[in-house]
């Protein structure tokens, strides 16, 4: 009895042995299982991201031409002290300068007109003193010449006359050098007067423009230098209800970048908030930073409300191109590429399109934009086991999707995107129970890169 129940147990061990290894031997090893993505019917945006900051459309850097102490500051639209964000117009004053070195410097000057004026006069009066000197010598010289040398008029006297005559108008022409130097010495000192004042005018800084005070850098007793370099006392915005965006472009974006382009932006001051622009122009300076190349897109938005303050960070969005009520197809659908055995026969046409000895998949680029808009392409459907070719023609793409356009391709058609085998997918879920074949492998697995370690 035990003998036969001893070949029982053996006859069921062998049976049992042997259907699992049946079944091992009879479970299809990577069974491939298309990952699909439906086909959709919707709306696309093509745009180019970028980085900026909040400009004022245009910025006065108001300086001082003298040095000295800050004494005071001027008051603003609204009667307050001028500081940061004072509203100010064209001529008001901002701040005042110690002028009193410039007054004495002005009281000098106009000393020195005085004098020089006083001289001037001085100097005409001799002229003419000498004028009548000129004219005396002239009258005894005449009545010497009817004489002429003879016993009534002496030779030495009659040469006398002569010289004093010529004498007289040597010393009137002198005089006329003189009175005019005294008027050209007028001139300058006149000219030095007015140095002086307009140098004085300069210890009162006024505002050139109608604006806001976007920066204050002085305070009140601190001492301005001007040397070569002109001190910026303020920074003024001429108008903040225009503003711009100064936008940094990569330069294989720039090329899509157009006058008036819509443009969308946001600041972090206000995330849920979208702006809008237009695109002013793109500045020709191009700046390198680690072998980047940039380029500077100056962006125009309106901002009355004025919610947009200078310097902000946006997050610049360009329109590139809109679509509606189009077909619409994963990148990755255009990437994937299937092995020659996947491809239903009926489509052997079109192996010639695959590559050989591989999926074939198309990398990553910075220019896929680029290319995928000038192109056709391939995707294929899942009819089970096999796949279908759909030859399609593209158009705008956003990154993600691509805007797609074939006749044969139906809405909701599941697109291939990429494959998985059974293991691929156990592994993907770990809850997922797992045959006893796999479970040994990855424990036989497991012991040997053990063994490894400890060697």
């Amino acid at each position: 009895m035990r003998r036969f129940l001893k070949v029982i147990v053996v006859v069921a061990l062998l049976l049992g042995i042997g259907a699992g290894f049946w079944l091992w031997r009879g479970q299809p090893a990577n069974k491939p299982v298309f990952r699909t993505v439906p086909v959709k019917r919707g709306d696309l945006t093509s745009t180019i991201s970028a980085t900026g900051t909040v400009e004022p459309e245009e910025v006065i850097d108001v300086g001082a031409q003298v040095a000295g102490i800050i004494e005071t500051f001027g008051t603003d639209k609204n009667g307050k002290r001028i500081d940061y964000g004072s509203e100010v117009t064209n001529g008001m004053v901002l701040a005042k300068i110690d002028p009193v070195l410039y007054k004495a410097d002005v009281d000098v000057a106009r000393a020195q007109v005085d004098q020089d004026k006083a001289a001037e006069v001085h100097a005409a009066a001799d002229l003419e003193q000498m004028k009548a000197k000129e004219a005396e010598a002239e009258a005894d010289w005449n009545r010497a010449q009817k004489l002429g040398p003879s016993e009534a008029l002496a030779p030495t006297t009659y040469d006398s006359y002569k010289a004093n005559y010529e004498i007289a108008k040597a010393n009137v022409a002198l005089d006329e050098a003189a009175v005019k130097q005294a008027k050209a010495t007028t001139v300058a000192a006149q000219a030095a007067l007015e140095k002086a004042e307009r140098t004085l005018a300069y210890c009162t800084i006024i505002s050139p423009v109608d604006g806001v005070i976007v920066d204050r850098r002085v305070t009140i007793g601190e001492t301005v230098v001007s040397s070569f370099n002109t001190p910026s006392l303020f920074l003024i915005a001429k108008d903040l209800k225009r503003i711009q965006v100064w936008v940094s472009v990569n330069e294989a974006d720039i090329g899509n970048i157009l006058t008036n382009q819509p443009v969308t932006f946001t600041v972090d001051a206000y995330p849920d908030q979208v702006f809008h622009g237009k695109v002013g122009k793109v500045r020709l300076n191009a700046t390198m930073t680690q072998n980047v190349v940039t380029y500077t897109v100056e962006v125009n938005t309106d901002n009355s409300d004025g919610r947009l303050l200078p310097y902000l960070t946006a997050n610049v969005e360009f329109l590139t191109g809109e679509r509606h009520d189009v077909l619409l197809v994963s990148n990755s659908a255009l990437r994937w590429r299937p092995q020659h055995n996947q491809i239903d026969p009926l489509a052997a046409a079109t192996k010639s399109e695959i590559p050989p000895g591989g999926t074939g998949a198309i990398t990553h680029s910075r220019v896929e934009k680029k290319a995928i808009a000038k192109q056709t392409g391939t995707i294929w459907v899942d009819e089970g086991d096999l796949v279908r070719p759909v030859t399609v023609t593209l158009g705008l793409t956003d990154g993600v999707l691509t805007e797609v356009q074939a006749q044969d391709l139906p809405d909701g058609a599941p697109v291939v995107v990429g494959i998985q085998t059974a293991e691929m997918e156990a592994e993907e879920n770990p809850f997922a129970p797992k045959p006893w074949w796999s479970r040994r492998s990855s424990n036989t697995r497991t012991n040997r890169g053990g063994g490894r370690g400890n060697r």
